[in-house]
């Protein structure tokens, strides 16, 4: 952690006070600027860190997290979409949702099922599920979605729901334990999706929805993004850079005729449209599968 202020960056004497701007190494590659303030927070996958904590700690000192909670990752747009897709979520539709985490899923859930279904969503963590309420309430999404406090891989869904819902997904530990009661909640023929970045975890869960479960599928959502970019082409004379087109060498120098030389100077002014992979790509997130029940 270092101070921002270029006239006391060099005094490492100098302890961390209310208004300080300071960065945070979260990681060797990973660094973020953050203003200390009394009674505010920074979480992310480490944990919690209190600022309050920071004041009076001397700068380019290693902070510990209290461990305490914090907002979970939230799913990439490339799982989302599958999920939704794979779930048959459309207008209308009733989801059970067990991990609320971030509301991530939630949200994209809710907008599928807009205007006339509905999506009930559990998390066993109070505040998290609190937080995700305001998110919520604050998206004008509160008419599409309910938020419950209820540890469903120990109890289940509630009963009221049995039988009810069109597609159920669970975001758990232990996905595996709350295969039986998810099979309960879902109508004949509703499909089940667990999220698991462990594939341990996929083993286990495919095991349990052998019992009730037929088309069991596991996928892998890889995004690859692609960059697009207008390339204009340099003279034949040039040294190649910014896409210069040069022909392979010769052994005998002829003089170019007049087509060639009016070909030379029409690729002068030549451009194209190119794609090629950018070089940071998104990689490994987690395991979808995914579930039919089976009808009696």
């Amino acid at each position: 952690m270092l101070s921002a202020d270029q006239e006391k960056q060099n005094s490492f004497q100098r302890r961390i006070c209310e208004g300080d701007l300071v960065i945070v190494y979260e990681r060797h590659d990973a660094m973020k600027p953050v203003t200390v303030r009394a009674g505010s927070e920074l979480q992310n996958r480490f944990g919690v860190f209190k600022h309050s904590d920071w004041i009076g700690m001397p700068f380019g000192c290693k902070v510990l997290s209290n461990k305490g909670s914090h907002r979970t990752q939230i799913l990439y747009i490339a799982d989302i979409s599958f999920v939704v897709s794979f779930l048959e979520v459309v207008p209308g539709c009733v989801v059970l949702e067990s991990g609320t985490g971030s509301g991530s899923l939630t949200t994209s859930l809710a907008r599928a099922v807009a205007p006339f279904g509905h999506v009930y969503t559990f998390d066993f963590h109070e505040q998290r599920a609190a937080s995700a309420r305001e998110d919520f309430e604050r998206n004008g999404l509160t008419r599409f979605i309910t938020v419950s406090v209820r540890d469903t891989q120990g109890e289940g869904f509630p009963e009221e729901f049995c039988g009810k819902a069109d597609s159920v997904f669970l975001d758990l530990p232990q996905p595996w334990l709350a295969v039986p009661s998810s099979g309960k909640m879902l109508k004949p023929d509703g499909v089940l999706c667990s999220f698991s970045p462990c594939i341990e975890q996929v083993q286990r869960s495919c095991e349990a929805l052998t019992t009730n479960f037929t088309d069991v599928r596991t996928f892998e959502v890889l995004l690859r993004t692609y960059e697009v970019r207008d390339v204009k082409f340099g003279s034949l004379g040039g040294d190649g850079s910014g896409g210069a087109v040069r022909k392979p060498p010769c052994k005998r120098k002829n003089r170019p005729s007049s087509d060639e030389e009016n070909n030379g100077s029409m690729e002068r002014s030549t451009s194209t449209v190119m794609a090629k992979p950018c070089p940071e790509t998104r990689g490994h997130t987690g395991f979808l599968t995914f579930a039919r029940l089976r009808c009696s």
